[in-house]
């Protein structure tokens, strides 16, 4: 049912697409939006456009970047030695700024999830095997949240690397079962860091 402009519902209905954002919210930050100068909502406009424009996928470690290879791992103060193995993105993202870990990343694009219709084939499972076949890496972290899905990862990504030598260890049980790295705090995911134990 439409009780305003169909230019204020078109809004609400693209907020509401948003995870997390129900039709109240929608409604709220479509407000909030309304009262925004106008300079303000195109720069909002251009920088959702910039992104989708912008932003690829590092070929090495499959982190969004708006340059490749991203800066991570173009980085020569950084371990190129040591890969950090993460879900998503927003991990790389958390684990950064505990400032804590100095290695490299890679992004496996999501966990195992049969339910989900979402195998190893669908994951960057292949491309971290080839990563550490060229004998440059000695030590994989597993940090991959600690539910399910994550445990079948670690363990089947730990199966394949078994006969590579190359230490792999996962996060230490800091984080809570069933928790996201991504809304972890600083202190527990540097904590967990220390704390991991080899697979």
């Amino acid at each position: 049912m439409q009780f305003t402009s169909e230019s204020v519902e078109d809004l609400v209905e693209q907020f509401s697409k948003l995870p997390s954002i129900g039709r109240k919210t929608a409604r709220r930050l479509t407000a909030f939006v309304l009262k925004m100068p106008k300079s303000e909502v195109q720069e909002l406009a251009d920088a959702l456009i910039a992104l989708k424009e912008r932003v690829k996928f590092c070929t090495i470690c499959f982190n969004v970047t708006d340059h490749d290879p991203c800066p991570i791992c173009a980085s020569p103060k950084r371990d190129q030695s040591t890969v950090c193995v993460v879900e998503e993105a927003n991990d790389v993202m958390a684990l950064e700024r505990t400032q804590g870990f100095n290695g490299v990343y890679h992004v496996l694009g999501g966990v195992i999830s049969p339910l989900d219709g979402i195998g190893p084939d669908d994951l960057k499972i292949r491309e971290l095997i080839a990563r550490v076949a060229t004998k440059t890496i000695t030590e994989v972290i597993l940090a991959v949240n600690p539910n399910v899905e994550g445990d079948t990862t670690a363990y089947y990504v730990s199966q394949l690397l078994a006969p590579f030598e190359v230490t792999v260890s996962r996060l230490a049980r800091g984080i809570p079962m069933g928790g996201d790295l991504e809304f972890t705090d600083e202190a527990t995911l540097a904590r967990a860091l220390e704390g991991r134990v080899s697979v």
